[in-house]
């Protein structure tokens, strides 16, 4: 590799809600959550970094914050973003080096995203060190990471579940033919979980745990083929104020999930009643694309298909399709026509 082309390198980036993955020289050499730990008393000096600034959330005294800087898939904090960026950046080459490389940076945003938001994002990637930056959209760059093709004259649905959004993109040739973007998704599923325990179990449970509840046994069914078994849960008794454990089963979180999931459908379905008739009857033969982290729910595929009368195919990787995906943009970036720079 020459000298100028080691100078210059490509980073592609899923800049998520929940988690921030990094591809390089066509590997994902990043994959952690999207959250940064400070000191108080000095907001430059960063502690710590993705999944160990993760195992301090809602642990740490008044010396250190924990910021979670994106919020709805958008920047929230801008001075935090640029900081975590800058640290999963160092992550790509740990080592000290003589000379650091000039980023050619390709990064994937919701579609929804107004223009402001836009410069957030790119402003943070060049105050991080980049020296170009490119957007893509993520349906885009899902699409390409499913392995679709783009630039065909059919049409695909994809429904991005997300940490913050979740984005159901109609695409074909090369473009955006229509889009609905809500608010509901994995962080708004969390909410539900720690809200039903609450209410129902008069347990009080942090953001963490909630999260790993809807790992391990999350569910949009009350009927699942292979079901999980129960599991203990431990938080603190909102009525004795003592730490205790309950067991709790994934027929309560998919009941916990159950509006939620129905609002998804619902946009889904207002999607579709938005779609050309020609790319509708594309869909129709092709099914629906599921990808994002909340493809995971156990038997999401199964309930949106009982709805919609439409098959639904989950990605393979649902989590790492759209950083795949902008990988390919990047490789590809002076081809592709949706590609912003």
């Amino acid at each position: 590799m020459g000298l100028f082309n080691w100078l210059t390198q490509g980073i592609a980036m899923d800049l998520g809600t929940a988690n921030t993955l990094i591809i390089h020289n066509d590997e994902i050499v990043v994959n952690e959550p999207s959250i940064i730990a400070l000191n108080r008393n000095n907001p430059k000096e960063v502690l710590a970094v993705g999944k160990r600034a993760l195992m301090m959330h809602e642990k740490t005294h008044d010396d250190i914050r924990t910021i979670r800087p994106l919020r709805d898939g958008v920047i929230a904090d801008f001075n935090a973003t640029e900081l975590m960026i800058r640290e999963l950046i160092r992550m790509v080459y740990p080592k000290k080096r003589i000379f650091a490389p000039s980023w050619r940076m390709m990064i994937c945003i919701p579609s929804s995203i107004t223009e402001v938001e836009k410069r957030a994002v790119r402003d943070s990637a060049e105050q991080a060190g980049a020296k170009e930056v490119y957007l893509v959209h993520e349906p885009m760059a899902a699409a390409l990471g499913i392995g679709i093709d783009v630039e065909e004259p059919v049409g695909n649905m994809i429904i991005d579940i997300g940490g913050g959004t979740t984005g159901i993109t109609v695409i074909a040739l090369a473009g955006i033919v229509c889009d609905q973007s809500i608010r509901i998704a994995g962080d708004e599923f969390t909410g539900d979980i720690m809200e039903a325990l609450r209410r129902y179990h008069s347990l009080l449970i942090g953001e963490r745990t909630a999260e790993q509840i809807k790992i391990q046994i999350g569910s949009a069914l009350k009927d699942l083929e292979d079901p999980p078994p129960d599991l203990p849960v431990n938080g603190r008794d909102l009525v004795t104020g003592i730490p205790k454990q309950i067991y709790i089963s994934y027929q309560e979180i998919a009941e916990a999930l159950d509006k939620s999931i129905f609002k998804i459908e619902e946009a889904i379905l207002k999607a579709l009643e938005q779609t050309p008739p020609e790319l509708a009857s594309d869909i129709y033969q092709r099914g629906l694309y599921l990808t994002g982290g909340g493809a995971l729910l156990k038997g999401l595929d199964r309930r949106l298909s009982q709805k919609i009368k439409l098959p639904i195919h989950i990605a393979d990787d649902p989590l790492k399709s759209v950083v795949r995906g902008t990988g390919m943009a990047l490789k590809n970036y002076e081809h592709f026509p949706f590609i912003m720079r």
